[in-house]
């Protein structure tokens, strides 16, 4: 018996032109929100600064248009000066000074030593950045979550355990930047081959980005 076989089903134009546009859409959306969310803030800056600068070293006050990014270059130049300041030995000491009188306030000193802390973690090129991705057990057994590895533990709380733990981040989806602290025995950790980076990008996809054809870390 001769198998019959069935033409392939044509592809309307429609869902040419749909399938197009939403290509085109995710191509574009990251492109624009970046390029929007980088002219609001430029804007922002321009508009509290530009008042501050006197008219005798504002550009624009001698020339007939406005200058995109005159506030920002502003605020770069005053912490370019503000570092160099508190660098010397007259702007350690005022800064000390200033940390003093900040610290007898009681709401404003845990503010100002809490921004401080996560500003030097942050900016500090001793900072210790996140080595592993692990897959770890949450909400429940069962189920399974990427997490990653900021550090060995070595603090109080590891003396009140009997396992070694390590510190994890266990960030949401879509947004990495927010999350959850967990202290997790060692043992109970899947370690994964793909780098932090892979492991972000997955996160914030949902899954849709899927990390297995990329390069692995090395080691």
């Amino acid at each position: 018996m001769t198998e019959i076989i069935e033409p392939p089903k044509k592809v309307s134009l429609f869902h040419r032109l749909r399938n197009y546009f939403l290509t085109g859409l995710v191509v574009a959306s990251p492109i624009g929100i970046t390029i929007y969310i980088g002219w609001w803030f430029i804007t922002f800056v321009d508009e509290s600064v530009k008042p501050l600068i006197p008219n005798a070293y504002n550009p624009e006050t001698y020339l007939p248009f406005s200058i995109p990014g005159l506030g920002l270059v502003g605020v770069v130049v005053f912490l370019i000066i503000l570092g160099a300041l508190t660098a010397n030995l007259f702007g350690r000491a005022l800064l000390r000074f200033g940390e003093k009188f900040v610290d007898r306030m009681p709401v404003i000193r845990s503010v100002y030593s809490t921004l401080k802390q996560i500003f030097e973690t942050v900016i500090s090129q001793e900072a210790k950045s996140f080595s592993d991705v692990v897959l770890v057990e949450y909400p429940r057994p069962g189920l399974w979550a990427i997490a990653f590895v900021s550090g060995e533990n070595t603090s109080e709380i590891q003396g009140r355990m009997e396992d070694e733990v390590v510190n994890l981040f266990l960030p949401t989806t879509p947004n990495p930047t927010s999350g959850f602290l967990l202290f997790a025995p060692k043992k109970d950790l899947i370690y994964l081959d793909m780098t932090p980076d892979q492991g972000a990008k997955y996160v914030i996809s949902a899954g849709l980005v899927n990390p297995e054809d990329l390069p692995k870390k090395n080691g």
